[in-house]
């Protein structure tokens, strides 16, 4: 299998590698793939030559900022800092709808196929909206806002959720989110792609203890699918 993912690297040296994860890489290897396929772990260690650790997941539809260590003494440090609720992360994401500001709360499946739920806390803010010529079902000019969010937990596919649960459907979303809105911003934008994205990540460096951020830009997609899809 071709492998035509390009990882920007945003930092690395003797201890982690914080790269921009590129949308539809996996971060390991699952029963689901190829034998061959192309995933985040095994890219990194042919670039770096050194065994990679992950110490947090993306969803491989989801893009954006990600840190991987070189040891295991690392993956134990950082993870603590996760389970402790020591790192901020934050997301952007294009929603239908304006959700304004808020929180959301709500309980949240714990795994694809599962009836069970556990407490997550999502918060959120809307940094612009605009009005769309589209109209579907009783939906007339729907809106289309950019949002960013500040997960406080780190449930399976939490902010998917969430924002499904309150009828603010992440574009882009196959799994949670609105499939006729999906498939007439595919037609209108050219693009197909879960519109959600790591924006930043703040870690205290394991062996340096200084505090860290690394950020990655909004992508361009995002804007690209709120001016094609912006009334005229």
């Amino acid at each position: 299998m071709e492998n035509n993912f390009e990882i920007p690297i945003l930092f690395q040296d003797e201890h982690i590698i914080v790269v921009n994860k590129p949308f539809g890489l996996a971060v390991h290897k699952n029963d689901f793939m190829p034998h061959d396929a192309p995933y985040l772990t095994k890219l990194l260690g042919e670039v770096t030559g050194k065994w990679i650790y992950n110490v947090h997941r993306l969803d491989a539809k989801t893009s954006g900022v990600m840190v991987l260590v070189f040891s295991p003494e690392m993956a134990k440090e950082l993870t603590m800092q996760f389970e402790r609720k020591e790192v901020a992360k934050k997301y952007v994401a294009v929603v239908q709808g304006n959700p304004g500001e808020g929180t959301f709360s709500e309980k949240v499946l714990v795994k694809k196929k599962s009836k069970f739920k556990k407490p997550a806390v999502t918060h959120y803010k809307t940094i612009r909206s605009v009005e769309t010529d589209i109209s579907y079902k009783e939906k007339t000019n729907i809106v289309l806002s950019l949002v960013e969010i500040t997960p406080e937990t780190g449930r399976w596919h939490q902010i998917r959720q969430h924002f499904a649960k309150n009828r603010f459907d992440i574009v882009g979303d196959s799994h949670h989110g609105d499939f006729t809105l999906n498939k007439i911003i595919t037609e209108k934008a050219g693009i197909n792609r879960l519109l959600l994205h790591a924006s930043s990540l703040e870690i205290t460096h394991p062996e340096t203890q200084t505090r860290n951020a690394f950020v990655s830009p909004v992508p361009p997609e995002f804007e690209k699918v709120m001016d094609s899809c912006r009334k005229m």
